[in-house]
């Protein structure tokens, strides 16, 4: 006999002995996963709970105690001189492609000071001189656009003019670079990757030290330190630790652009000499030979030992001295070589920045000893320098 049920298929049949079910590998799985959770449980939650005291509290605060002198003096400078200090940002104005829109593109920032009341900031150079449009962050945090007024790039230095008002204006405190030591402790205080009003601490490692700016000039008297310096900090101040300010921090020595305790500041007696003539004039008006010399490739291309002079200024000290320049024809062809400046007070130049680099520091009036060179004989003159600008 077969029955047929509508729930199933199985054909039953009345001959056949009942089948025996074997066992169910999910339930019993489940009944084991149910007993592993339950014991994993009470035993977490037995150890978890030795781990908490319900009555623990704070601790007390031990007293502090006066600050150590050295501390509080580095407190002191800090609160004195971050109110001279500036941050700059500087940047550019483009179109959109069809010239409907204009946008703003950062370029970069760094750091300067206030150097008087009439609202001039000093900074780099190399700050300032990718941008148009120039910004000055003060202190208080108020922000002021900023016009160049003046630029010296052999030096890396420049001077920006904002219309804040006087109260607002902290003059830092000059120094002298000449008076300072090996061992002495430093402070700079600059903007370093965007984070204004950053105090670092280090020594002046070396003194004398030579750089060059971005026009190929040396920059001499170089302060070198170990205070952290990084980018941003370009054009900020590096102080003693009386407070004043020694040199204006403008390079870093590293392989990856970070502070390798390798730091360089222009010397503040530098900065004292060319920043008024910056205020006066824009530019620093410098002491030279007067003469006009020919672009360097003309010492390759000629075969000369050093640069050659194009034309002499009339009334200065190389026409009285009997110097000549490069003689041409209408059409601009050379005729005639003019005289080619081989040494400067004994010290041999080669091309136009070792010329310029030799009579660096030199003043209207002083006389130097010129050594040139005219239709292959060498020759000499004392010429007094004057005033080219």
């Amino acid at each position: 006999m077969s029955i047929y049920s509508e729930n199933s298929s199985v054909n039953i049949s009345s001959n056949s002995p009942p089948r025996r079910r074997g066992p169910d590998w999910l339930t019993i799985g489940g009944v084991w996963a149910f007993v592993f959770v339950l014991v994993w449980g009470f035993a977490g939650r037995s150890s978890t709970s030795s781990l908490h005291d319900v009555n623990a509290v704070p601790r007390v605060v031990t007293a502090r105690g006066d600050l150590a002198g050295d501390e509080q003096s580095t407190i002191d400078v800090f609160r004195n001189v971050s109110p001279s200090v500036a941050y700059i940002t500087t940047s550019d104005l483009a179109r959109t492609f069809f010239g409907m829109n204009v946008y703003e593109i950062p370029r970069g920032t760094g750091s300067g000071f206030v150097y008087d009341q009439d609202g001039h900031i000093v900074t780099n150079y190399h700050v300032v001189m990718d941008g148009t449009l120039l910004r000055v962050k003060l202190s208080d945090q108020s922000e002021w656009k900023a016009r160049l007024v003046g630029k010296e790039p052999d030096k890396d230095i420049a001077v920006l003019k904002i219309d804040a008002p006087a109260e607002l204006l902290t003059p830092i405190a000059v120094g002298r670079s000449s008076e300072l030591l090996v061992g002495q402790k430093v402070l700079a205080i600059g903007n370093p990757f965007g984070w204004d009003q950053t105090l670092t601490t280090g020594v002046v490692s070396a003194l004398g030290r030579e750089i060059h700016s971005l026009t190929g000039r040396k920059i001499r008297d170089v302060i070198q330190t170990d205070a952290a310096i990084n980018p941003g900090n370009s054009g900020g101040p590096l102080l003693e630790s009386a407070g004043r300010l020694i040199g204006v921090n403008t390079q870093i020595s590293s392989p990856t652009g970070v502070s390798a305790g390798i730091g360089f500041a222009v010397p503040v007696d530098t900065v004292i000499e060319i920043v008024p003539d910056l205020i006066r004039y824009g530019h620093v008006r410098k002491a030279g030979l007067g003469v006009q010399l020919a672009l360097d490739s003309n010492i390759r291309r000629f075969g000369l030992p050093g640069p050659l002079v194009e034309q002499v200024m009339a009334g200065m000290g190389a026409e009285k001295a009997g110097l000549r320049g490069t003689v041409t024809d209408s059409r601009g062809y050379v005729r005639q070589l003019g005289d080619v400046i081989v040494k400067i007070d004994g010290v041999r130049v080669q091309n136009q920045i070792e010329l310029k680099d030799a009579l660096d520091g030199k003043k209207a009036g002083d006389k130097v000893h010129v050594t040139f060179v005219r239709n292959e004989s060498v020759m000499e003159a004392t010429i007094e320098l004057g005033m080219l600008r």
